[in-house]
């Protein structure tokens, strides 16, 4: 069987075979897509945009007290603004949405002016100064929103702008004013500690002054010094000893009184009177006689010695003995100096061997002030830049939002783009009508002429019956000839609402680029 290949002929024969099949659709088509295009409302939209100005005086003279990037501020001041007490403030204002109050509830129609409003960052490729790479910055952020209503599309814009202005300042005073807040009460917790640390110093070191680490080596050197000294005296007491022992032998070898005359005689008269008796009788006359004179010698030395009491009157024997009290008298002095000397190095052996324990404790109060003072001194720098921070934010000098291109009055709609529906409702009907033509005509077996049948079966066609015009096929004939009519003059009158949408386009654009110029 030969290959069925359609030619220019037969294409043509088939369109007109299909042609209402063509445009039926794509006529309903371009129609609805009119009608879309004329019954949507027009949206317009206003939007302004924000810079985020960066800090003016330069951040090694004065640091800013913000601590989040540029991207978590919009963010975090997004959700404050972005409230429902403040979306139905806007909506009550300005009367928004008054088609939708009686159809929808009030958190419906606060999602939905949510969905209205965008936040869109202006982000920028730019050399990190710190590492050299290349990072993705946001410098500013636009602020938009869609309405039916140019003015009050506008007026709501620039009120949400606001918005973000106030409360951008109002973020970066309220932190900043905390930081000082919270610096100060730290600053005060922190001095109200290191005076009770300085205060139990204080008290330590007068309960443990001997023992400060401070006194170690003055301590050691007097306990060196004093078991100096009682080695010294020691050594003197031992030489007192031996003194005292060479002068009780002298004393004891020395008589303590001298000599007297009638003693002498007294003597030799005894010893005389000795010899005498024991030769003689008491009765003899010498005897006798010695007897008397012993008696009267004996009365003299007894009344000397009534006289003198007992005293000793010997210089040598007076010399020893003064020299033995004062050696006695040296001895115990000695003796109670070196008691006096082992009772001063028992106390300063017991300062030096508590000292470790009261230094572990007199280091530990001297670390907690010093680490005190440190983080004092730290807080007041801290807190001095963070004065100098309020004031920077106080007198608009740090990195701020600043409004750079303010919300517009919107003078052609955002949406929707009539043109765009129109051109994509005539693409679909064409297309439309195309597919289904040839879906009609490839499903349709039949045969429309002589030739496409000898070329499929191979037989030659011997009679051809020509077509019989009736009645009824004129009157279908006039019938389509009149819907072709209808057809067209929709066809022209969808295309001229075209033609007149894009020239009001056009206008409008025309309009713009006049007051632009103007």
């Amino acid at each position: 069987m030969e290959e069925n290949v359609l030619g220019p002929q037969d294409i043509i024969a088939m369109i007109n075979r299909r042609k209402w099949f063509m445009i039926l659709p794509a006529l309903l088509t371009i129609t609805l897509s009119v009608c879309i295009a004329i019954v949507l409302p027009p949206v317009y939209k206003s939007e302004s945009t924000i810079l985020i100005k960066e800090q003016e005086i330069p951040g090694e003279y004065v640091k800013a007290s913000m601590t989040s990037f540029a991207e978590q501020r919009i963010q975090s001041i997004n959700q404050r603004v972005m409230t429902s007490a403040r979306l139905q403030e806007l909506i009550d204002r300005f009367n928004l949405y008054p088609e939708l109050k009686e159809k929808k509830t009030a958190d419906e129609i606060i999602a939905i002016m949510t969905s209205d409003i965008k936040l869109t960052p202006v982000n920028v490729e730019m050399a990190d100064p710190r590492t050299g790479r290349e990072k993705v910055a946001t410098i500013a952020f636009t602020i938009s929103y869609e309405g039916k209503n140019p003015a009050k599309t506008q007026q709501v814009v620039n009120t949400i702008t606001s918005y973000y202005l106030s409360e951008d300042i109002q973020v970066r005073e309220q932190q900043a004013e905390e930081t000082v807040s919270f610096l100060n009460g730290e600053l005060e917790r922190v001095k109200k500690s290191m005076a009770e640390h300085e205060a139990m110093l204080s008290k330590f070191k007068e309960e443990n002054i001997d023992s400060l680490p401070e006194f170690f080596q003055l301590s050691m050197q007097f306990l060196s010094r004093t078991e100096n000294d009682i080695e010294r005296q020691q050594e003197r007491l031992n030489s007192l000893k031996e003194r005292k022992e060479s002068l009780e032998t002298q004393l004891v070898s020395v008589s303590p009184n001298l000599d007297m005359g009638e003693e002498v005689r007294l003597k030799e008269l005894e010893m005389q009177l000795a010899n005498l008796k024991s030769k003689f009788t008491d009765q003899y006359p010498d005897v006798v006689k010695l007897k008397s004179e012993i008696e009267k010698i004996q009365k003299v030395v007894d009344a000397k010695r009534a006289e003198n009491k007992g005293k000793p009157d010997n210089p040598v024997y007076i010399n020893i003995s003064s020299q033995l009290a004062g050696t006695l008298s040296d001895m115990a002095s000695v003796r109670e100096q070196i008691a006096l000397l082992k009772k001063q190095a028992q106390e300063y052996r017991a300062k030096v061997s508590a000292t470790p324990k009261v230094e572990e404790t007199y280091n530990s109060l001297l670390a907690d002030i010093n680490n005190l003072k440190f983080k004092y001194n730290e807080l007041q720098q801290k807190s001095m830049e963070a004065s100098l921070s309020l004031s920077l934010q106080t007198e608009q000098k740090g990195e701020r939002f600043t409004l750079i291109e303010p919300a517009r009055l919107p003078e052609k709609p955002f949406k929707p783009n009539r043109l765009a529906i129109v051109l994509i409702g005539v693409v679909l009907g064409i297309g439309s009508g195309v597919g289904l033509a040839a879906l009609v005509e490839f499903s349709d077996s039949s045969f429309r002429s002589a030739m496409t049948l000898e070329r499929v079966t191979g037989f030659p066609v011997l009679v051809e019956i020509p077509r019989i015009v009736t009645f009824q096929d004129k009157v279908r004939r006039s019938f389509k000839l009149s819907v072709a009519v209808v057809t067209v003059i929709l066809f022209v009158a969808g295309g001229l609402a075209a033609f007149h949408i894009y020239v009001m386009d056009l206008n409008v654009l025309y309009v713009k680029i006049m007051n632009r110029f103007s």
